[in-house]
């Protein structure tokens, strides 16, 4: 039994050597695991946990901030996985009774990359942490900045979000030469000026709707127009992006955001770059 510190809970995590029974409430966590080889020690998880699809089939123990007390008892996981920001005090409350290690939520794609080394150490698979390290550093290493346009992002979270220089999309973003509408803002995400979106016409538009629902280019085209949308830039260029998938994918910061997320968004931006030339 290793006692590792937590910056975050300003104590010491008492974590097995080789945890046996991991429940996760963070589904960045929860696809790190699985990628590492360690689903079948993964015996709860949250109802967000969608990657990989495996985890679909896990015993649900909550929401992000909620947890169904009677199924976590039972299950007596011998470590659980939150991360902070809108779980800190959520974390703080479970380490009363079980032994939790919070992950930091990360600002950056390297944060994303510092995360899943941290996952491995705390789950006794540091090898396979070392490994997957290494994997996403060379799947960065291929980019290339293909793009100098600002974009506006947003995602529906119950409302409206778009993102701050705190916050790994907007990092993602630079990573590829570009910019986002609010990404000089001192915060990670926060509720945005519709007026002010309209007033600062950008190149392009990307948007993200609640996880699970079924939301096209249609319906993207129907609520940009109920904004009065219809003469921006972007939207008149063919500009306008919807995330590909029911599932959190910009708002998704496990692996896949660096394998999946960010060449879609290179591939998105050099067209509207196109469009914009032609």
């Amino acid at each position: 039994m290793a006692k590792v510190f937590s910056e975050v809970l300003g104590t010491e995590v008492p974590v097995p050597d080789s945890p046996e029974r991991i429940a996760s409430f963070s589904p960045a966590a929860t696809e790190t695991l699985f990628q590492l080889g360690l689903g079948e020690r993964v015996v709860g998880v949250t109802a967000f946990c969608a990657r990989p699809s495996e985890a679909r089939s896990k015993r649900k123990l909550g929401s992000y901030n909620t947890v169904r007390a009677e199924v976590l008892e039972e299950l007596n996981p011998d470590l659980i996985l939150t991360v902070t920001g809108y779980q800190r005090e959520f974390a703080v409350r479970l380490s009363k009774k079980y032994p939790v290690y919070p992950l930091e939520l990360p600002v950056s794609v390297a944060g994303i990359v510092d995360f899943v080394v941290k996952v491995g150490l705390v789950a006794g698979a540091a090898d396979e942490g070392r490994g997957l390290e290494a994997a996403l550093l060379r799947s960065l290493g291929s980019l290339r900045r293909v793009s100098k346009l600002e974009s506006y992002v947003e995602i529906d979270l119950g409302g409206p979000v778009s993102f701050g220089s705190y916050s790994y999309i907007t990092d993602a973003f630079k990573l590829l030469g570009s910019s986002l509408l609010y990404g000089r803002a001192p915060c990670e995400w926060l509720a945005p000026d519709m007026k002010a979106v309209s007033s600062s016409d950008p190149d392009a538009i990307f948007y993200e709707a609640k996880m699970y629902s079924q939301f096209g280019n249609r319906d993207l085209t129907k609520l940009l127009s109920s904004r009065g949308w219809d003469g921006l830039r972007a939207v008149t260029l063919g500009n306008t992006f919807v995330t590909p998938g029911p599932l959190d994918f910009l708002a998704h910061h496990g692996p896949s955001f660096i394998t999946e997320a960010i060449p879609w968004l290179a591939a998105k931006l050099e067209l509207a770059e196109e469009r914009i030339r032609s």
